[in-house]
């Protein structure tokens, strides 16, 4: 009798590995590993991945490039809407999840699984953006959610593994880090707790820089053309030379705290020097090349279009709308943004564009009109002030 099939979502950490071993050996499924790799691991570390697979059950595993594509259908816009959750967060692993979702189902059609799984638990966000995904793109196929539907605990799942032979870095797994082309999100038991925050060596990149240094960033219609003068066509490359450069100096690094998909609130670290600094980079030259109309409505498509893909909203037509006007907004932010670096920290210099509006010949802020004369500025401020002007007047005809 042939095993069914299971097409587990696979990247080697505790709660995935768990599931391997437990749906091949508990549950009798043949199961197929498959990591999608949206530019966070190495040649060497999914290999390391692969003979993690094996050596927990995997029949066979896979490695599923996805990075051009997560590029190109979302990175791409979270820059161009300046995408931070809170301010804080640019949704490094919210917004991955969804391509990772989209190649494991395909993946799953073409063998003819019987069954698609996850490690997510019941508890977090990604259990809500893996199923949605799933139900949506194959909704014949069924999931299977151990650790969710177990109500399992890191400890259980690490004493399990060690029970059943496997051996692994398990004092590092204490640590679910999730590592990705728009940042690494870092969890643990201090994450779990309002008054606590990472130790130092929780962080992948640690300080290797103390000598303050200048980054220089170039953008064409928005998008990152150039790193230190060096021109890249491939924007995957030119995200990975900012990030090669701001992790020496620990740049990015921060605790997100927000509202998740269930309702309750939840805290994670992250370390995200080149998404940090290139949604910088390019605000700060929006505000040079944009009107200050453009901005505003651009900042409240950019705000929605994060909620929207941190909650699972990817696949909603409207997120193909707010990517038409945020493609559109881009038009002249083009130029150079210059950056100094210093550990932990960087200070954004100034830019060089063609598109600067402060270089038009209208006049300089605090210094010198030439387009218009005293006269002109008395006439405006006049009318400008009417409608105040009649509010307190008509207040004033009303008081007791």
């Amino acid at each position: 009798m042939m095993k069914e099939k299971v097409v587990l979502a696979f990247s080697g950490g505790l709660d995935t590995s768990f599931c391997a071993k437990y749906l091949s050996e508990e549950k009798g499924y043949d199961v197929y590993t498959a990591v999608a790799n949206t530019g966070g691991f190495s040649e060497e570390e999914l290999k390391v991945i692969e003979d993690k697979a094996y050596k927990l059950g995997a029949v066979k595993h896979v490695a599923l490039n996805v990075e051009q594509e997560y590029y190109e259908k979302s990175i791409k816009y979270m820059v161009f809407g300046n995408v931070l959750r809170n301010g804080t967060y640019p949704i490094s692993v919210s917004s991955e999840r969804i391509f990772q979702a989209l190649a494991i189902i395909e993946y799953a059609k073409e063998i003819g699984a019987d069954y698609v799984a996850h490690g997510s638990t019941g508890a977090g966000n990604d259990q809500v953006r893996f199923d949605l995904t799933f139900e949506v793109m194959a909704p014949h196929i069924k999931i299977l959610t151990p650790t969710r539907d177990m109500v399992l605990s890191r400890e259980y799942e690490i004493n399990y593994l060690k029970q059943h032979g496997f051996e692994a870095d398990f004092k590092k797994m204490e640590y679910s880090i999730n590592k990705g082309l728009w940042g690494t999100s870092v969890g643990g038991k201090e994450t779990l707790h309002s008054d606590k925050t990472l130790p130092e060596e929780a962080y992948p990149s640690q300080v290797t820089e103390t000598k303050e240094e200048t980054l220089t960033i170039d953008f064409e219609k928005g998008e990152i053309c150039g790193v230190n003068g060096i021109s890249y066509s491939n924007k995957v490359d030119a995200i990975r030379a900012v990030e090669a450069v701001g992790c020496k100096f620990a740049i990015g690094r921060d605790m997100h705290v927000g509202d998740t998909i269930i309702g309750i609130k939840g805290r994670v670290g992250f370390e995200a020097a080149g998404p940090m600094l290139i949604i910088n980079a390019h605000k700060m030259l929006e505000k040079h090349t944009l009107t200050k109309w453009q901005q505003y409505w651009k900042d409240q498509l950019g705000n929605w279009y994060g909620m929207f893909l941190h909650e699972a909203q990817y696949l909603e037509p409207v997120m193909r709308d707010m990517e038409a006007f945020l493609q559109s907004s881009q038009a002249n932010v083009t130029g150079r943004v210059i950056i100094n670096l210093r550990p932990y920290s960087y200070t954004l210099v100034g830019v060089q564009s063609d598109f600067d509006l402060m270089k038009g010949d209208f006049g300089v802020y605090g210094e010198e009109q030439k387009a218009w004369t005293a006269d002109d500025v008395k006439g405006f401020t006049k009318i400008l002030g009417n409608q105040m002007k009649i509010f307190y007047s008509v207040q004033n005809k009303n008081k007791q």
